[in-house]
């Protein structure tokens, strides 16, 4: 139109040429091979219509044609790039669980669920983890958070959860397992010279069911869902995370401290990692589950861990921009497997 109507004749050429480059980027391949012959065809037309010479009209030409052949090139570029990521993200993801499988469904006095959401700004293996292990104590859960990603971070995960699994059956108290798993991130850290750490939570529930033990080491706090209120169960210790014991200043006296809280038939303990607890809308507000999270009893944990994750979708309009583990145990009515302590179902 430039060129039909413009006061000066062929300014539009920039424009033309610009066209199949825009297409190339954004559109499919048929898509953007129609924008290059349209261009060149456009170009042809305009040349004849306005009488340009022969010799105007093949630099014309050449000068669409050529950037046409570059927008499919850079075509083909991004749909290769694109193909590549989705294998490296199902490579991840196949890594992922083979380091980080699910738990079981029940535990003890407690039903279990779990969930892990990765990052869609990435396709790097993150660092969250969870496990639920029943033990002569109790069961016994961890969720934890490891600095960085990649493989590094989950080899970190491969050994903390490892050394959960064996530990938990061994150690009598919530506090020395936390202080073993420690003392195994700071030999694998080269005597304290590593600047890895996990944030991580314990938990323990006795066989009873009735209360619940927390070992928090930096991570944010578990939160109790009773029917009445989304309570986070905040630490009276603040602990530094695993691994950092052997810091200088660090202050290494070991005996990490623990928390008791009450546990009701029915309530249950929210696990997250800072993927939920730092999730953004559109103003830069952190998610608050406390805030946001509707504290009415849930049938079972996993319909509580699908609210979570469906109202942080809403939250962030669906940009989570990290990790985000989520781990929930729900008491049952009783002990054991009684006539009041049917496992709720789970769809």
């Amino acid at each position: 139109m430039a060129d039909l109507f413009g006061s000066q004749p062929y300014m539009g050429l920039p424009l033309l040429t610009a066209a199949p480059l825009v297409a190339g980027a954004l559109m499919s391949f048929r898509a953007s091979l129609s924008f290059a012959v349209a261009a060149c065809v456009i170009s042809v037309l305009l040349d004849l219509h306005l009488e340009r010479p022969t010799t105007a009209l093949v630099v014309d030409l050449a000068d669409v044609l050529t950037t046409g052949l570059l927008a499919l090139g850079v075509n083909r570029i991004l749909a290769l790039q694109g193909r590549r990521l989705a294998q490296v993200r199902d490579v991840a993801e196949i890594a992922q669980r083979a380091v980080l499988p699910d738990p079981p469904r029940r535990a003890g006095p407690v039903a279990v669920a779990a969930r892990y959401v990765a990052a869609e700004t990435e396709a790097r293996i993150g660092g969250d983890l969870y496990a639920v292990q029943s033990t002569p104590f109790g069961v016994r859960a961890i969720i934890g958070d490891v600095r960085g990603k990649g493989l590094g971070a989950v080899s970190t995960v491969s050994v903390l959860i490892g050394a959960f699994r064996v530990e938990a059956d061994h150690v009598p108290t919530l506090g020395e397992l936390a202080d073993r798993l420690d003392d195994v991130l700071a030999r694998g850290g080269a005597g304290g010279e590593s600047e890895d750490f996990t944030t991580a939570v314990l938990l323990q529930i006795p066989p009873d069911g009735r209360t619940a033990q927390v070992c928090n080491r930096g991570h944010p706090p578990p939160y109790l869902v009773d029917g009445r209120a989304v309570s986070p169960l905040e630490p009276s210790t603040h602990e530094l995370p695993l691994g950092m014991r052997l810091w200088p200043g660090a202050g290494a006296d070991g005996g990490a401290s623990t928390d008791v809280f009450p546990l009701s038939p029915g309530a249950s303990l929210l696990l997250v990692t800072d993927g939920v607890t730092e999730a953004r809308d559109g103003q830069g507000t952190f998610y608050d589950p406390s805030d946001r999270l509707d504290p009415g009893v849930y049938p079972n944990p996993r319909r509580l861990v699908d609210a979570l994750v469906r109202d942080v979708a809403r939250w962030t309009g669906g940009r989570n921009q990290d990790d985000m583990a989520v781990l929930a145990l729900t008491r049952t009515a009783g002990r054991g497997r009684g006539p009041d302590d049917t496992p709720p179902p789970l769809p």
